[in-house]
């Protein structure tokens, strides 16, 4: 059980989810690529910003494309950028208009558990409705200057010192902020995920912030867990 599971959009066809934040939202990205594709969907991944060159299932083309969809399997579309990743095709849209389900990675956090957002960030396409941001539990209990991507700008937000260790109340503000993982989600339906939740320490962690989250912001999240082979 990953978890992925229980998000309320997975039966459903013909939605645009950007996925901001950081703490495997790769690897959560690429889940429900997979979820999505299994269901007989075809399912198109991009970024509006830069995402890493995949192993497999990448389509410089239409051909390419439309054989990996007709394979049963999820297509990646993308332009060659330096360091190995891939930038927003000029195309997205009119093979976005193809797909059954489009999955955007919407922004970066540089392989950090969590991160706030740059002055740039988010990148949203108006066609976008849903917004799931993504964190990472093995973040919590830490020194926010050894686990946040974009520190000063978290330590804004938070009010808080760079060697405050990171609460479940400082996570869900983080996450549901609308100048945290919230910025620019407008009327958009917005989730968090909150991944690696590993162990029994973790998840009582993540229980804690899924609580906070509704509670105080009244967000809707859920916890995650990936084994090793399912991991991006």
């Amino acid at each position: 059980m990953t978890g992925l599971e229980a998000l309320p959009f997975l039966g459903e066809t013909g939605h645009v989810i950007s996925l901001v934040g950081g703490g495997g939202k790769t690897t959560l990205l690429y889940a429900l690529a997979r979820w999505y594709s299994a269901q007989g969907q075809r399912v198109l991944v991009s970024t509006t910003t830069h995402i890493q060159h995949p192993d497999a299932n990448y389509a410089p083309d239409e051909a390419a494309r439309d054989a990996l969809w007709q394979a049963g399997t999820y297509a990646v579309a993308g332009v060659p950028a330096e360091g190995g990743k891939l930038t927003m095709p000029p195309h997205l849209d009119d093979w976005m208009a193809e797909a059954d389900t489009v999955l955007l990675e919407a922004d970066g956090a540089k392989h950090h558990p969590c991160k706030a957002p740059a002055a740039h960030e988010p990148v949203l396409l108006r066609s976008s409705d849903i917004v799931l941001a993504a964190a990472g539990l093995s973040a919590v209990g830490k020194p926010l200057q050894d686990v946040c991507f974009r520190l000063e700008a978290a330590c804004t937000l938070l009010a808080v010192p760079p060697e405050t260790p990171l609460t479940p109340a400082l996570l869900a503000k983080l996450l549901a902020d609308d100048a945290g993982g919230r910025k620019c989600v407008g009327t958009r339906k917005f989730y968090v995920a909150l991944n690696q939740a590993d162990d029994e320490a973790r998840r009582a962690a993540g229980e804690q912030t899924l609580a906070i989250l509704k509670e105080t912001y009244d967000v809707t999240g859920y916890l995650t867990h990936f084994e090793e082979g399912e991991r991006a």
